[in-house]
């Protein structure tokens, strides 16, 4: 089953073209990860999953209504975003942060759930020990998995996740995305932009090559990503081997 799907959609920003005929789906129990080169189109992507950004052309489904016909409100109970960065204003907390995950669900049954879902998405990211702390104070690798426990404490069946393991030790790369795969395992859409590939290759059911705002290629990770397609994507040489262990690719650049 689909829970949202980009068709023929384009994107401009300024009169620039940034997305061009893309499309793409997030079905249920799946991680769609999108990888390309800086300034591919990769966040306006997410942009126009979520309903945050207009689009020119095509049309974008949320729950297979056009995204446009949801209410905000009634959006946030259907996705969660994770941006690339997320300012903090104000003195909150890590828990107050958390907790603002859980605002779509005020006045629902539902809100009953509020403290089991801050406190559960606090112990996936390790956060536990730092619900007292000010979010400022914060290291970026800390701030990025307090953004992540907002996003899981917010219990949406789709989660758009826009480079979650950007500002991550090796650890915590694998933590995050090991969350991301139980949320997928439980029946949720899952759509994370990574710039490691062999973190997608690794976690992903599906790969997206994004370049020059379109769609260069989707499968499984074994079909997609290969030695000639990354080389051209990327202008750069690379290698692409079945990992020893697993199988997966693994993806070295030829130095």
């Amino acid at each position: 089953m689909t829970l949202a799907s980009l068709s023929d959609v384009s994107v401009s920003r300024g009169g620039r073209p940034i997305l061009r005929d893309v499309s793409l789906s997030l079905p249920a129990g799946e991680i769609l990860a999108v990888v390309g080169p800086n300034g591919a189109g990769k966040s306006t992507l997410v942009g126009a999953f979520a309903g945050d950004l207009p689009v020119t052309a095509g049309t974008v489904t949320v729950d297979g209504r056009p995204v446009d016909q949801w209410r905000p409100r009634e959006l946030a109970l259907r996705r969660s975003v994770l941006p690339q960065h997320t300012a903090v204003a104000f003195p909150f907390t890590v828990e107050q942060v958390i907790e603002m995950g859980r605002a779509p669900w005020a006045r629902t049954p539902l809100a009953a759930e509020d403290e089991q879902a801050v406190a559960e998405a606090m112990a996936l990211t390790e956060m536990t020990d730092f619900a007292g702390r000010t979010f400022s104070t914060l290291s970026g690798g800390e701030r990025a998995r307090a953004a992540l426990a907002r996003v899981l404490a917010q219990r949406t069946p789709i989660l758009l996740l826009d480079e979650p393991t950007a500002a991550l030790d090796l650890r915590h790369q694998d933590l995050v995305l090991t969350a991301a795969a139980n949320r997928a395992a439980t029946g949720c859409a899952v759509l994370a932009v990574l710039h490691d590939l062999n973190l997608a290759a690794a976690y992903a059911d599906q790969v997206a090559v994004v370049a020059d705002g379109r769609v260069r290629a989707c499968g499984p990770p074994s079909t997609v990503l290969t030695s000639e397609l990354l080389t051209e994507v990327y202008h750069r040489e690379v290698e692409v081997m079945a990992h020893p262990r697993s199988g997966t690719p693994l993806v070295l650049p030829v130095r």
